[in-house]
């Protein structure tokens, strides 16, 4: 006991280790914790922490960590036990609404289903170990991995805004492993089924697929695109606030401009929005979207655990910029010019999009038969070195 009292005495000044005592309400004893707490200061401020020990010497190492990272100009790791994972998500929108980010109705999604796993949890407490569960929990709920990876990429972003603070949230940033993604993504409208499901839409969102379907442009910037932006005179549409944040212009004929003509004289008094409902910005339109598909016939049926059918959407409004690209490509258009229209930079969305249907893929079928064909009645003389009918062939051999 004195070896124990002589260790706690030699940390006074910067520090103390002791173990609390209180009086037993019951018999007015006093009585010692088992359990040793480490006193430390910060500027002058005390700060107390148990050491979650009965060992004098873990208790010491303890006190001796937190005061090395004080030495260091370190915040000690009390800062960084209080902070929550709610705390990090709501910092997280904060920075989206700040910057008024377009994605904000997809930040908010991302933001619901990680709270439904990490809600309540201490940010120190989101290791690695708790990630790969919620990832392996969305996979049993039989989400795609890219779905996976988009709430896997705002958990990344949680971390890396929490340790940018003044002073840090956080002193480490768990390491959040991403899911290998298919990069060809195949998903084309054809010209009767986007007619379809702009027919089984209702009306406010008929314009809004029309725009997508003949321009390509993404969901948010047709979202947000409001009538500054329109030049019905010239027929042009400016894009400012873009993805690769590059201006773009798109020119409109035929159809679209029809349609947006019609839209202007239908606007709404206070409403800077082109696409709206009732006067206010259009958000998530799932349901209506999966409802189209379904009375379209673009659905596929699955079953869940328990066997219970349901029926989901085999389209999604994404492929309405894939199918424009591809368009374009067949019309004439060239890579470079289709790429300005869509705002792409590099060419590799042609890859990634793999800019091939079933229709391409039979129109090369028959190029190739043809081909064959062709070959199928000539041969090489080879004497000469020249390719002569068939039938010439065989009278030179007769």
């Amino acid at each position: 006991m004195d070896e124990e009292k002589k260790q706690e005495r030699s940390k006074r000044g910067t520090g103390s280790i002791y173990r609390p005592k209180w009086k037993d309400l019951k018999t007015g004893e006093l009585v010692t914790g088992s359990i040793y707490w480490i006193k430390y200061y910060r500027n002058g401020k005390p700060y107390r922490e148990s050491s979650k020990s009965n060992k004098i010497t873990r208790a010491r190492r303890f006190l001796n960590k937190r005061q090395g990272e004080i030495s260091e100009g370190k915040l000690p790791g009390i800062y960084f036990d209080k902070v929550t994972f709610n705390e990090l998500a709501e910092d997280f929108l904060t920075d989206y609404r700040v910057n008024q980010m377009d994605t904000l109705v997809k930040a908010e999604r991302s933001v619901k289903y990680l709270k439904e796993f990490f809600g309540g949890m201490k940010a120190v407490d989101v290791t690695t170990a708790q990630v790969m569960a919620y990832i392996n929990k969305r996979m049993e709920k039989g989400l795609s991995n890219a779905s996976i990876n988009r709430e896997l990429a705002a958990l990344k972003r949680m971390f890396h805004l929490a340790a940018q603070c003044t002073p840090p949230k956080v002193n480490l940033i768990p390491h959040v492993p991403m899911l290998k993604e298919s990069n060809v993504r195949k998903g084309f409208f054809e010209h009767g089924e986007y007619l379809a499901v702009r027919e089984a839409l209702p009306s406010y969102l008929k314009p809004f697929v029309t725009f997508g379907y003949l321009t390509g442009c993404r969901v948010d910037e047709i979202r947000s695109l409001i009538w500054s932006k329109i030049d019905l005179k010239e027929g042009i549409v400016t894009f400012d606030d873009t993805k690769n944040e590059e201006s773009r212009i798109i020119y409109m004929t035929g159809e679209l401009i029809e349609v947006i003509r019609i839209l202007h004289t239908q606007r709404r008094l206070g409403c800077p929005y082109v696409f709206h409902r009732d006067g206010k910005q259009i958000k998530d339109f799932r349901a209506a979207w999966k409802n189209a598909c379904i009375k379209a016939g673009l659905f596929e049926v699955v079953r869940d655990e328990e066997g219970n059918e349901s029926k989901v959407p085999t389209k999604i409004f994404h492929d309405f910029r894939r199918t424009a690209i591809r368009d374009m490509v067949r019309s004439g258009v060239s890579e470079r010019v289709a790429m300005e229209i869509s705002g792409h930079k590099t060419r590799s969305v042609f890859d990634r999009y793999n800019i091939v249907s079933d229709q391409d893929l039979r129109e090369a079928a028959k190029k190739k038969q043809l081909y064959h064909d062709k070959q199928d009645s000539t041969v090489v003389d080879n004497k000469r070195g020249e390719v002569i009918p068939f039938q010439q062939a065989q009278e030179m051999v007769n």
